[in-house]
């Protein structure tokens, strides 16, 4: 089974471009798939591939200044998620739109796995899911508050919109990995709101870290590979992907009439053309042949 390496880390980098000529090389040599992202304010990828050259790509990113704290949250999948690797030069590592913020040096208060029940447990504490609703809609804290988002760049707008019902009150904010919460938390800060905290490491770090049995999570994580969601223990989960919208289906939308494999699911089935879902099907029949002559469709 492939190893999978999650990481992210706001950092001042100062040559993103040469950086990436440099993971692409390693990653092409190590046999490395995944996504990696670069920009001046800093690293994130989730990467898989064998465990000893993901090893050298997680140290070679260390070396760079300002990574050398870069952590990774590691799990195993059943086979390759990704299918090619794919290093990219952005504007942003997570796009929330709003330039200034400085998350390494601004964001909120780390809360480790091992404490966050007893934060969020408070009754001055508010619960905010920084993820986008399809997210959400899989799985989240129990008594979290879901914003409702399309992207996380409607994060801000929403914010401010709601932002007095919040007054007097501490906040606490959780997304996968906790990249998000970096983000949305230095936004908190640069509005003025002074207890504001976040998931050290996530939810994946949670599921990895507190057993099932005292665990305040409910459903499933959704994660951005073909593993489409993981449980206690970052075990595989139940969901499937819609592949014509590109959210995911939890089995009670797989047994509904709206689904259609790789055509149609209950979130999507008035979103696309009759031409749509005739395009949707034969891209459905090339995977499937694909699959019976044993290889990997593109699509």
């Amino acid at each position: 089974m492939p190893a999978v390496a999650a990481f992210y880390r706001f950092a001042d980098l100062s040559d993103p471009a040469s950086l990436r000529e440099a993971l692409r090389a390693l990653g092409r040599d190590e046999g490395l798939r995944g996504t990696i992202l670069l920009a001046p304010e800093g690293v994130n990828g989730t990467v898989a591939g064998p465990e000893e050259g993901l090893t050298r790509l997680i140290g070679r990113l260390r070396a760079e200044p300002g990574l050398e704290a870069l952590d990774a949250k590691w799990s195993r999948a059943g086979a390759m998620p990704f299918s090619r690797l794919k290093v990219r030069l952005k504007r942003e590592i997570v796009t929330m739109g709003q330039p200034g913020l400085r998350p390494a040096e601004e964001a909120g208060t780390y809360v480790p796995p091992a404490e966050w029940n007893a934060l969020v447990s408070a009754p001055d504490v508010a619960v905010i899911d920084t993820r986008n609703a399809y997210e959400v809609a899989l799985g989240t804290f129990e008594g979290a508050l879901d914003p409702g988002l399309a992207r996380f760049g409607d994060f801000p707008g929403w914010w401010d919109a709601h932002a007095e019902s919040f007054a007097g009150r501490r906040v606490a904010m959780f997304c996968t990995g906790g990249i998000r919460c970096e983000k949305s938390t230095a936004y908190l800060r640069a509005r003025g709101v002074d207890e504001v905290y976040h998931l050290r490491g996530g939810i994946l770090k949670y599921l990895e870290d507190v057993p099932e049995a005292e665990s305040l999570w409910r459903g499933e994580c959704f994660v951005f590979d073909q593993r489409v969601s993981v449980g206690p223990g970052l075990r595989p989960g139940t969901a499937g992907m819609c592949h014509a919208c590109g959210r995911p289906v939890a089995p009670a939308g797989m047994a509904s009439p709206p689904w259609e494999e790789g055509v149609s699911c209950p979130a999507c089935i008035g979103e696309y053309s009759a031409a749509d879902r005739a395009r949707f099907r034969e891209r459905e029949r090339q995977v499937r042949l694909a699959a019976a002559r044993g290889r990997r469709h593109m699509a």
